[in-house]
């Protein structure tokens, strides 16, 4: 149960774009058309699942003074390759993506799952979190570009859906971006009653990135 819970924390209740709000950026450029945003997840998957993978391999090996540089490098390897295998099997997609493709070695949804999970957890563990928050945002780049491709351009997945209609192109720009983001974020808290995320006391405590923060025991840490 407990590998079971790791792998579908990701999809709702720690899902990396409505619930952690991580990955904005690529996620309200590429959620325009539905075959670029689930090429954009797939790529960010393959990358979560290989970059967690090896990390938590190395995690007793890595020195913990150079821990981030060496998660970057391990990060950008994979990156690399999946760009590569774009660029040769799916060039369309591979330009349609542009410069958010090597944005992913940046992409706080990879490195914090580096941080706060492979970094800690054994190998298959770091697996299943890593395929779990890919789903979550793979799922959420689909629901998104679904929406904003019928609404905003008329088509889906390129298909032609109706006509006669003037499509209301402004949600396939960033506006309309941010108002299906923001309609998402509250369907996720509406149907969890906004117990997805425990609340937490103020401090320390509150802060996200609390688990790998040692101002608290340094006495560094403003509430």
């Amino acid at each position: 149960m407990k590998k079971i819970r790791v792998l579908l924390n990701g999809l709702i209740r720690e899902n990396p774009v409505l619930v952690l709000v991580l990955g904005t950026c690529p996620t309200l450029a590429t959620s325009t058309s539905v075959k670029n945003a689930v090429g954009m997840g797939l790529a960010a998957t393959f990358v979560l699942l290989g970059s967690n993978v090896v990390i938590s391999m190395l995690k007793k090996i890595v020195p913990d003074k150079v821990r981030i540089p060496c998660f970057i490098v391990v990060i950008a390897t994979f990156v690399t390759i999946v760009s590569m295998l774009l660029q040769a099997f799916v060039p369309p997609l591979y330009s349609a993506l542009g410069i958010y493709l090597p944005l992913i070695v940046v992409n706080c949804i990879i490195l914090g799952r580096a941080e706060m999970f492979a970094s800690k957890n054994p190998v298959l563990d770091s697996a299943l979190d890593g395929i779990g928050m890919g789903l979550g945002f793979t799922l959420t780049l689909f629901m998104m570009s679904s929406i904003r491709e019928i609404i905003g351009s008329g088509t889906w997945m390129g298909i032609k859906l109706y006509s006669g209609i003037q499509p209301m192109s402004i949600v396939t720009l960033a506006p309309g971006g941010f108002f299906v983001f923001g309609c998402l974020v509250a369907l996720v808290n509406a149907i969890t009653k906004g117990r997805v995320r425990k609340k937490q006391k103020n401090g320390c405590a509150g802060c996200p990135s609390a688990a790998v923060c040692n101002g608290e025991e340094k006495g560094e840490c403003q509430a």
